[in-house]
Formats: C-alpha cells, structure tokens, sequence
C-alpha cells in the first residue's frame, strides 16, 4: 500500500489552489515566463503571486531561473507522474465499476419489450 508522506502533501496542496493551477497551465501552454509576464494574468498583486510561486517551487512542480534582474519560471511536470501514480487505482476502480454497470444495463430488458 503506498502512503503519502510530506512532498506527496505540498504537491497535492499545491494543486488545490486555482491561482497556482493557472500558473501552471500558463506555463505549460506558453513555455518559461518571468514573474511579471505571469503576475499579468492576475489581478494580484506581485508579492501575492511570488507566493504561490513560492508554494509550487516547495512542491517541485516549478523551477526558477534567474536571468539578469528578472526570474523564469519553467513548468516541472515530473512531480504530476506521482500524482498519476496515486489517481491510477482510483481511476482503474471507477472504469470496473461503470464497466460493470455497462454489463448489467446490458442484461436489463428493454422497456419496449413486453
């Protein structure tokens, strides 16, 4: 049985927050970003983001990069394969579980059939 132990926790609080799913997809979608270019998604202020940067460098899931005056942010993806580990049984349970109400349905007699 795999438990989750404290980066397993940051990475799923991480997670939790809409701000910081955002960031993430933003990342994803247009590549490494300085921390302006992300606070202008936002209506935040820059200190509020740099926090939520904060929280997702904590948990792995970003990487800062410093390049003069300016930090890049770049999307970590790797820590999200733990997640997949942890959703697949999840996941796998749910699939049986509508695959065997697939089956029944399958056995019920139609209405229209008397």
């Amino acid at each position: 049985m795999t438990t989750i132990g404290a980066h397993e926790d940051r990475l799923f609080a991480a997670l939790a927050n809409a701000t910081r799913r955002e960031v993430l997809r933003l990342l994803r979608d247009d590549g490494p970003q300085p921390v302006q270019a992300l606070a202008d998604h936002f209506d935040m202020r820059r200190p509020s983001l740099s926090e939520h940067l904060k929280v997702l460098r904590d948990a792995g899931l970003v990487s800062e990069e410093r390049a003069g005056r300016q930090r890049i942010y770049r999307l970590e993806a790797a820590p999200l394969a733990d997640v997949q580990d942890w959703l697949h049984p999840y996941e796998r349970f749910w699939r049986d579980r509508l695959k065997s109400l697939g089956d029944l349905l399958d056995r019920m007699p139609d209405d229209d059939e008397t």
